[in-house]
């Protein structure tokens, strides 16, 4: 289904203590499907109690680049008005960490000074 220049990586953070994710889930979750080649998100899904959540998130991020944090997080603050609003903001820029730190392992693997061929 992902193409092979894909990867998949979680963001994370603490959703407030009487959110009805935090006390299902203990923390808010973010998964982004990114294609390493142009850095765009092509798929995304987040912990929420109701799925019309993930659906809605979901838009949000599809087609974003991994590498632009403010204009994804001005969408979030414009476009989703839920309890885990800024909980969304921090998972996204954990999961931008994440893709990062997964991109420069790659160029080590891919790297003739690494001895992988």
């Amino acid at each position: 289904m992902y193409d092979k220049d894909t990867i998949y990586v979680i963001g994370d953070a603490q959703a407030s203590v009487n959110n009805p994710i935090t006390q299902q889930y203990n923390a808010f979750f973010i998964g982004l499907v990114v294609d390493t080649a142009s850095h765009k998100i092509i798929d995304a899904g987040c912990s929420s109690t109701i799925p019309l959540t993930s659906d809605f998130v979901r838009s949000i991020f599809i087609g974003h680049s991994m590498q632009h944090l403010e204009s994804v997080a001005a969408e979030i603050r414009r476009r989703y008005h839920g309890s885990s609003q800024k909980a969304l903001i921090v998972a996204y820029k954990d999961a931008q960490k994440k893709y990062k730190l997964a991109l420069s392992g790659r160029e080590e693997q891919g790297s003739p000074s690494s001895g992988t061929v």
